[in-house]
């Protein structure tokens, strides 16, 4: 059974977790799916772009809590270990060099926030929901939420989310920062930029990422060392040269 499908349109490639009628619910067979998928997108040197969604009305509801956690009296070494293998799972649309895009359009909760926001950029639609509902269910967040969401909205913000365990709605995702863009239609949004994204050059895109990811993590010397020696290799490319030919 197809339970995450891969398709391509061009050079953008969209991955949708296909359990509809389990709300998208992460279970190991899904996960393994999952994570096959994206080990397929990150070898494909065709793929320009990543949209990440779920079908049905739900983008994901979360961990199927039978399915990953099984015994949880074996001891707290063991389940740390099957943890962290949950997470690796999807963690992976972090290392990709491509630009990624989340379409949410229903609810994101738990561990499936965690995939929306493992991605670049989260389309929020209007009937998006988001869910760091740990607390509330007497669990601690996993699977990188708070590093996630401290990186997208600030110590502060994510404390406040994550102490109340409370479901936030997609206006306020997008005033807190969850979400970069509204939209109507979040699928057809999100491939717009996913083609927008694809038209640039894969060198430059997976060097902004890179910078991105150096910045969010490292002082203002470090970042800049990074860009000096990304933007001298952007001044010897085709595009810019077809740029600054304009002005000779």
């Amino acid at each position: 059974m197809t339970l995450v499908a891969l398709t391509s349109d061009g050079p953008v490639r969209t991955i949708t977790l296909n359990v509809p009628d389990k709300l998208n619910a992460l279970s190991w067979p899904l996960l393994e799916q999952l994570a096959a998928a994206i080990d397929t997108v990150a070898a494909d040197t065709d793929a320009r772009s990543l949209v990440v969604t779920g079908a049905g009305r739900a983008f994901c509801s979360g961990a199927d809590l039978q399915s990953l956690f099984g015994d949880r009296t074996r001891p707290i070494e063991v389940l740390k270990d099957v943890l962290l293998k949950v997470y690796g799972s999807f963690l992976g649309i972090r290392d990709l060099v491509i630009p990624t895009i989340a379409a949410v359009h229903g609810p994101a909760v738990g561990a499936g926030m965690n995939i929306a926001l493992a991605c670049d950029v989260i389309v929020a639609g209007p009937d998006a929901t988001f869910g760091p509902t740990f607390s509330r269910i007497g669990l601690h967040p996993g699977g990188g939420c708070t590093w996630m969401l401290t990186q997208r909205i600030g110590s502060a913000n994510t404390a406040a989310a994550l102490y109340s365990g409370d479901v936030i709605d997609a206006s306020e995702a997008l005033r807190l920062g969850i979400a970069q863009v509204s939209h109507d239609d979040p699928h057809a949004r999100a491939h717009q930029l996913a083609g927008l994204y694809a038209s640039r050059e894969p060198a430059l895109m997976a060097d902004i990422k890179r910078s991105l990811r150096v910045a969010s993590t490292s002082d203002l010397t470090t970042s800049l060392d990074v860009e000096a020696e990304a933007q001298a290799r952007s001044l010897q490319s085709e595009a810019f040269e077809a740029f600054a030919s304009r002005f000779k």
